[in-house]
């Protein structure tokens, strides 16, 4: 029979065990291997047949952006709909103007690279669970919002394969899979917004995030580009020197 004391003890090292492997370090890759996931994450952005599959894991980043700041600004978030195409749509309630407005409609296209960014931080302090395990929790919350079938299955598989990898599979393929992931997430972050460039050179995307902006703000949309590039190629270039140590 177990007391109620040692039940105690048990509870809390099980407790303490959990937080430990949470929010303690772990050893990072070698240079060259930290090298290599980077090659591995820009072959999956640069060819266009894979480009048309991991485009999705962008989408999920670009419409939980908009999600996540359309909630913090205080809007009313209705749903969010990622398609086949790789489009995505988020729907929220409040002002049709104002900063909430703003921030909710810049966040797209800067929470990939931001969030590259971010999981960069969290590598160059070897806390490689503790991002995987973030990246479980952000996807388990974006399930939530989710409105269509194809959302729901790319955001579940997405989910999966962190939480799967975090669960199941040794340090060595855990900080490869996790550096990999955040390698795509700045790569992945960069070449969105030269497809939007392109698309509204040649006339298309009307009511992009950028044309949406421009008429919210009275900024020329050429400038919210602009903007959107920096934020991409400075995450870039900050999220891959502390993968490399630099």
């Amino acid at each position: 029979m177990v007391t109620t004391h040692t039940a105690t003890v048990l509870g809390s090292a099980t407790l303490a065990d959990f937080w430990d492997r949470l929010f303690g370090t772990q050893s990072p890759p070698a240079v060259w291997l930290v090298v290599v996931t980077g090659v591995v994450a820009l072959a999956a952005v640069i060819p266009g047949s894979l480009w048309r599959v991991s485009r999705n894991a962008v989408t999920i980043a670009h419409e939980g952006g908009h999600g996540l700041v359309a909630l913090l600004t205080g809007r009313s978030l209705q749903g969010i709909r990622l398609h086949s195409d790789t489009s995505g749509l988020t729907v929220s309630r409040g002002r049709p103007t104002g900063l909430g407005m703003v921030l909710t409609a810049a966040a797209g296209y800067t929470a990939t690279p931001l969030l590259g960014l971010g999981g960069a931080w969290l590598l160059a302090a070897h806390h490689i669970t503790l991002l995987l395990w973030a990246a479980t929790a952000l996807l388990l919350a974006l399930l939530v919002m989710v409105r269509n079938a194809y959302g729901v299955l790319t955001v579940t598989l997405t989910g999966a394969a962190f939480l799967l990898v975090s669960w199941l599979t040794e340090p060595g393929v855990q900080s490869v899979f996790a550096y990999t992931a955040v390698w795509f997430m700045l790569l992945g972050g960069v070449r969105p917004v030269f497809e939007l460039q392109s698309k509204r050179r040649h006339g298309g995307a009307p009511d992009s995030d950028a044309d949406q902006l421009g008429r919210l703000t009275h900024v020329p949309p050429v400038v919210w580009l602009a903007f959107f590039h920096l934020v991409a190629f400075c995450s870039l270039i900050g999220g891959g020197r502390w993968l490399l140590g630099l």
